[in-house]
């Protein structure tokens, strides 16, 4: 059998573009079967149709950022199917703003081909090896989301292939289905672009305590910024929150020295971010922790984890929306971790908000209930 699917899956891809699953190819911590890597639509149909014509399940693979992030599946994955071939800009049209992606394009790439045009596409996921396809399949989201929306909300259409190895197409966020109901690959994506702004200017302060946070926050949003964002580290300095402004030159510089003088001494303007800017707080042997709430009620929700952990916990994310992450040992024992979501979830109830355990160790992601890979963002 494993010959025989083999063998079909280099008469599809190609000699050097199927094989059998290595070390480095694994899911939850478990090996896959096979890997392919199909370089067109057609290839990728008629990848899926041999999976299940064989009874082989399958799983998309970017960059493989985020493979590991929510509900594991319950056996090892039989095929992992790379999109890293499926990569560029199909089709440009810079006066009518917008491009069809493959979606194996990183997104840092596809920014810099858009630049040179003097546009772009108004996100920033931070997986920094995020591909457009692993960022649409689950809309993830960075600073930019605080003005600009999700990622889908750029979307025109993507085209996809089922799990039935059927190509067909998709609103990015409406009907037929939504991007969250697709089962199966997406292989290109037509997305709105916008131009790219002249100038940008972050403006960050420090922050001692939680409740600090919202009083800068709202002063901060009445200046109508792209995004807001805390770093909270723990048993460290202290934290901080930052602002961008982004547009002409003299616009950007205005809106920042503005809010600095309204935040007072300690206020700093510069045209470089934070360096902890946009990326995640967290690594592969982390628990991590979603946080959404109002952001009202954001500083209250971050003690009460605190409280829950026995120390302070380390927070990273978007203030200005109240959704942020957070970061808890990967050496908790499962019971110990789901004492520790279940009180968060207690003040959360009250206040209408939420919290999903997005990634942990698998040994520990096996124990303990997961965000569904379709509800993480």
């Amino acid at each position: 059998m494993t010959e025989q699917v083999l063998s079909a899956l280099v008469d599809i891809c190609g000699p050097d573009y199927a094989r059998v699953a290595r070390s480095v190819d694994t899911v939850a911590g478990r090996r896959a079967g096979f890997v392919a890597l199909p370089a067109t639509p057609q290839a990728v149909a008629d990848t899926l149709r041999l999976a299940t014509d064989s009874g082989l399940s399958f799983l998309a693979r970017g960059s493989g950022s985020k493979t590991d992030w929510g509900t594991p599946p319950r056996a090892p994955v039989d095929l992992i199917v790379d999109t890293g071939r499926l990569n560029g800009m199909w089709d440009h049209d810079v006066a009518g703003a917008t491009a069809e992606v493959a979606t194996g394009t990183p997104v840092h790439a596809l920014q810099a081909a858009l630049a040179l045009q003097g546009q772009r596409l108004p996100v920033d996921p931070p997986s920094r090896t995020a591909t457009i396809g692993g960022m649409l399949a689950l809309n993830e989201s960075g600073p930019l989301r605080h003005r600009f929306g999700t990622p889908a909300e750029h979307v025109d259409r993507v085209t996809y292939v089922d799990a039935q190895g059927r190509v067909a197409e998709s609103d990015g966020e409406g009907a037929n289905p939504g991007l969250a109901e697709i089962r199966g690959v997406i292989t290109s994506a037509v997305v709105r672009l916008q131009p790219l702004p002249p100038a940008r200017r972050w403006v960050g302060t420090a922050v001692d305590t939680p409740p600090q946070i919202r009083k800068l926050e709202s002063a901060a949003a009445d200046f109508q910024p792209s995004a807001i964002e805390i770093d909270l580290p723990a048993g460290g300095p202290a934290g901080t929150l930052a602002v961008l402004f982004e547009g002409a030159e003299a616009e950007a510089v205005e809106q920042a020295e503005r809010l600095a003088a309204v935040w007072g001494a300690g206020a700093v303007v510069t045209p470089i971010a934070p360096p902890w800017w946009g990326t995640y707080p967290f690594t592969r042997d982390d628990v991590v922790l979603r946080l959404a709430v109002a952001p009202d009620d954001l500083p209250a929700v971050i003690y009460s984890l605190g409280d829950a952990a026995g120390a302070p916990v380390p927070v990273r994310g978007s203030a200005g929306l109240g959704r942020v992450h957070a970061v808890l040992p990967g050496t908790l024992s499962a019971d110990r971790l789901r004492g520790i979501v279940d009180s968060v979830r207690h003040v959360l109830l009250a206040r209408n908000g939420r919290a999903v355990v997005i990634a942990a160790p698998p040994s520990l992601a096996a124990e303990i209930e997961m965000a569904d890979r379709h509800d993480l963002f």
